[in-house]
């Protein structure tokens, strides 16, 4: 709740001071601060890339070709075969779907692998020996003498790892910085545009399994719009292109997956080969472990184990956690021996501070913090640099207010009359 303009004729106070009476306000929570540039929902609960709205594309992709063939395709499958075939390929149909458009979720909306920032570089002797020293680029942060680069032992073969200057950390093996959604993601291995989100450790298995299964489905439409379509021909003894006039949905959807099954199928089977040799798409594209010795190969049946069979680790963020507000304090930019940075002249009370919290020590202290201004003011003698700036007597104002709220008046007006006494009579 914020102060009344004017209390009994006091001066109004100061925004920055105002700040302090906000009581009212929720605690923020990760989610609400993240740095990077994904996207929420559900109060954090789901997590997407910038480009969520590609996954809207996607799933009508999926969809509405499915929703054509259940209605019509396998409608006719029913009429020309007089039985239950029709129902039962469109319930197949259906249900596979839903599948598919759950494992996209599940790809699209969950924590891929992010490595929580550090909101400090690490300290120089915390770093190990075995790296490369070097400047950092600009001469930003060269006084840390941290290094570029250190080495990471990797069954048995050294891999360099890289520092990121966003996340202000040394990134794991096989970890790379989104610069789509600006993470550091574990066993990074793209950014899809089609799910709107990064693939790595944590969803890895499901956009292989959703691909995968994205082919099969493809290739279930195809077959049996071919089937309706040679049922007509053998029913009416027409050529395909007679067969095709009669079922016009049958020959768009084997165009339409003619076309997908390439996609998605080059897709299914470029993973399986990074798979059956524990690459990533980063990884094959940028290092070509195939002229060099892939640290991360352990064998056919141990990378199909680990990639798809082992247990999903748990995510290193908690995106629906509290930040831990810092007790606000009192700042002031009144010291007479330095030039004052900030634009206005203003006592600086942090923004979260409770009310409640308010002790008279701290008004004590920030009284005597600014006795020496109010002397200078009361002389005529107050310096260049406060011109332009708000008056000392006009911060007073906001202290006395701020006092007779919180019913210390009477403490601070004794105060008061003391150091104005011993002006008067040094």
């Amino acid at each position: 709740m914020e102060m009344e303009g004017r209390m009994q004729g006091k001066a109004p106070l100061s925004d920055s001071n105002r700040r302090i009476m906000d009581t009212d306000a929720p605690p923020r929570r990760v989610y609400q601060a993240w740095k990077g540039s994904n996207i929420f929902f559900l109060g954090g609960r789901l997590i997407f890339g910038p480009d969520v709205r590609s996954l809207i594309l996607t799933v009508c992709l999926i969809v509405i070709p499915v929703i054509l063939f259940a209605a019509v395709v396998s409608e006719q499958l029913a009429h020309e075969y007089h039985n239950q075939t029709g129902g039962w390929v469109a319930s197949v149909a259906i249900i596979f779907t839903a599948y598919i458009i759950v494992l996209l979720l599940l790809t699209s909306g969950r924590d891929p692998g992010i490595v929580p920032r550090n909101a400090h570089p690490p300290e120089p002797e915390d770093i190990g020996e075995s790296s490369n020293l070097s400047e950092w680029p600009g001469g930003q942060h060269g006084s840390t003498g941290l290094p570029l680069t250190k080495d990471v032992l990797v069954n048995g073969v050294l891999v360099k790892v890289k520092y990121c200057h966003t996340c202000m950390l040394y990134r794991p093996p096989r970890c790379s910085h989104c610069s789509i959604c600006n993470n550091c993601v574990e066993r990074f291995d793209h950014h899809c545009p089609w799910v709107g989100q990064c693939i790595g450790k944590r969803n890895y298995r499901f956009f292989f399994m959703f691909v995968s299964s994205t082919t099969i489905l493809c290739i279930y439409v195809f077959t049996f719009c071919w089937v309706d379509l040679m049922k007509i021909m053998d029913t009416h003894g027409c050529k395909l292109g007679r067969a095709i006039l009669k079922s016009p949905i049958s020959g768009i959807l084997i165009l339409y997956t003619f076309v997908a099954v390439w996609f998605v199928g080059g897709l299914t089977s470029f993973h399986l080969y990074l798979i059956c040799t524990n690459q990533t798409t980063y990884e094959n594209f940028r290092y070509r472990y195939d002229r060099k010795t892939n640290p991360h190969n352990r064998g056919l049946v141990q990378n199909f184990s680990e990639i798809l069979f082992s247990r999903i680790p748990s995510s290193k963020n908690n995106f629906r956690a509290k930040i831990k507000e810092d007790s606000a304090a009192f700042t002031s930019s009144l010291s007479m021996g330095r030039a004052l940075s900030p634009p206005k002249m203003s006592v600086d009370l942090e923004m979260g501070m409770k009310r409640q919290t308010v002790a008279m020590e701290e008004l004590e202290d920030l009284h005597s913090q600014i006795g020496s201004a109010m002397g200078l003011e009361r002389c005529g003698t107050e310096p260049p640099h406060f011109v332009g700036r708000k008056g000392c007597s006009e911060i007073a104002s906001d202290i006395e207010a701020f006092a007779e709220e919180f019913g210390m008046e009477h403490r601070y007006t004794e105060r008061k009359k003391i150091e104005q006494h011993t002006i008067d009579n040094p």
